[in-house]
């Protein structure tokens, strides 16, 4: 206990300097670990993309069908929720859609050809091939009048043997076109590696079309210079 006569001690200063160091030491590592413990503490869960957290908000997403049967039960549940108006308004949709592609297709846009069609190699075999007049175009309206022609008995017999004829001549035009569409190919696109019968079967079939059932519809004129 301290009197009032008498004076501080350098001893008892000297403890209550190092008692008080030691509380505001221990007050600023509380509040440093306090701090620190506020810093570091995360929520514990990645953050969720922007997608996931809008498919949850949308609800779970129905699986694709396995099956047709599951694709038709799935069209008809879908067309007894929609009204008369509405289905009718899907189909005309649906065939304006229809319709717009296949003109892009028969323009020859790249996005909406077949594979066989697709490229530049492709593009310029149809444009060999339509820019000259090909004996195999008379194909179809060959095979059309011999089938007439079958029906008469008398001249069977001919028809026949002019059907082999023509056969034979087929076959040399389809080899000329070939060999005629690899080597105007090579020279043009020397890289590529689209070509020999695989390239020359695509023209000879394109040939043996006619014009106007062609698809992509033939975007050059016979005798264009290619």
């Amino acid at each position: 206990m301290k009197l009032p006569w008498k004076n501080e001690t350098p001893a008892e200063t000297g403890e209550a300097t190092s008692s008080s160091a030691r509380a505001a030491a221990d007050a600023t590592a509380d509040g440093t670990t306090a701090t620190a413990t506020r810093t570091t503490q995360g929520k514990g869960r990645p953050t969720p993309k922007r997608r996931e957290a809008e498919a949850r908000r949308r609800g779970p997403v129905t699986p694709a069908p396995q099956t047709r049967a599951e694709a038709r039960a799935r069209r008809k549940e879908l067309k007894a929720t929609r009204s008369r108006a509405e289905r009718k308004q899907d189909s005309e949709a649906r065939k304006n859609a229809r319709i717009e592609q296949r003109q892009k297709m028969m323009d020859g846009d790249e996005r909406y050809l077949m594979p066989r069609d697709k490229g530049p190699v492709r593009r310029y075999a149809r444009d060999v091939v339509d820019s000259r007049r090909n004996f195999a175009g008379l194909f179809m309206p060959f095979a059309v009048l011999l089938i007439v022609v079958m029906f008469l008995p008398a001249i069977a017999v001919y028809a026949t043997l002019l059907m082999l004829v023509f056969a034979v001549f087929l076959v040399i035009d389809g080899v000329i076109l070939g060999r005629l569409v690899n080597k105007r190919v090579r020279e043009r696109f020397p890289d590529s590696t689209d070509g020999g019968f695989g390239l020359g079967w695509y023209s000879f079939s394109r040939s043996m079309q006619m014009r106007f059932m062609r698809a992509p519809r033939p975007q050059v004129k016979p005798g264009d210079a290619v």
